[in-house]
């Protein structure tokens, strides 16, 4: 990016305050348009997911739940996360002060727990559809659901509230942007990192490797026997419905996993010895998942591409609408 060779402080007391990065008008204004745009696409795309689930009553099964709570998580991540990491990236001062500093941290680091809470639940939602799916109805109910997600948000916001001081080393007093977002590595916040992350993503890599283990059976089965009898076909066309399921969340977990994994060990142990751009890029990728996840479903899911059509041309009036 190209500066200005004059060095500018951030505040007028000299060698103590950060230095300005001082961008060019057109490279600054380019900027803030491109995140600008990203943010109010990633929470309108969004917004399109919850609307759809809420209002449509055909859509109110116990998986779409689950997508619309990572729905509202995705959402923080568009309203408040998005724009503060704008500011971050594009200004090297701090002039919000440390509770704005804290809140920051406190959204950033629970939309991380909410996302994962939720994966965990579609994992294991997936895994009893398709490894037990004749128990599934009878074990995951509507209701069951509704507690489970409302448990899982619960928590995490207690949690990351009751944790959010030994996490961020809040130092505002040099006024620098990176002094707000400094995170000590501390037996703490290595623990933290475990239980919040290592271990939430090995229950999801698990079961989804069971999950495609019992799948590629299912499937040699039913390519080796014809359905017979109606009920036979359809069992068969539901065991092909929860797989398809399966196959179309495991994208949506996957895209977790690359972009936030990166993110939360290089802030912890790697970030220091990284290259600015390499730092830039891996900042960005949690942003980015929260923008993917609308798409994925836009192209795996039939449902959301009918109900965004009736959304946009303000249809939602309409309630006979097949959305398969």
């Amino acid at each position: 990016m190209e500066k200005h060779e004059d060095v500018q402080y951030c505040f007028q007391d000299g060698n103590s305050s950060c230095r300005k990065a001082l961008l060019s008008t057109s490279i600054y204004i380019t900027l803030y348009i491109f995140f600008s745009l990203f943010s109010a696409v990633t929470v309108f795309l969004n917004i399109l997911v919850i609307i759809s689930i809420s209002h449509f009553k055909q859509l109110h099964t116990q998986t779409n739940l689950l997508i619309l709570s990572l729905a509202v998580a995705d959402l923080l991540v568009g309203l408040i996360v998005i724009p503060v990491m704008t500011v971050a990236i594009m200004e090297s001062c701090w002039s919000f002060g440390e509770y704005f500093c804290v809140f920051h941290a406190y959204i950033s680091f629970l939309c991380t727990s909410l996302s994962l809470g939720n994966l965990v639940l579609i994992s294991i939602d997936r895994y009893v559809a398709v490894c037990d799916p004749l128990l599934y109805h009878s074990r995951i109910t509507i209701t069951r659901m509704m507690c489970c997600i409302s448990i899982t948000w619960c928590c995490c916001i207690i949690y990351r509230a009751a944790i959010i001081k030994n996490l961020v080393n809040v130092n505002v007093q040099s006024r620098c942007l990176k002094e707000c977002f400094t995170v000590e590595i501390t037996w703490s916040n290595i623990i933290d990192l475990v239980i919040t992350t290592v271990v939430p993503c090995s229950i999801i890599i698990t079961l989804y490797m069971k999950i495609f283990v019992v799948a590629r059976s299912q499937a040699r089965k039913i390519f080796s026997k014809e359905a017979a009898s109606v009920s036979g076909v359809k069992t068969v066309q539901a065991n092909k419905s929860e797989r398809k399921a399966a196959k179309t969340l495991s994208i949506v977990v996957f895209n977790y996993l690359i972009c936030w994994i990166p993110f939360l060990f290089s802030s912890f142990f790697l970030m220091s010895f990284l290259s600015d751009n390499v730092s830039f890029v891996i900042g960005l990728l949690p942003l980015v998942n929260s923008f993917i996840n609308p798409i994925i479903y836009a192209f795996f899911y039939p449902w959301f591409k009918v109900t965004a059509k009736h959304i946009l041309t303000l249809n939602l009036c309409l309630t006979n609408i097949s959305l398969i």
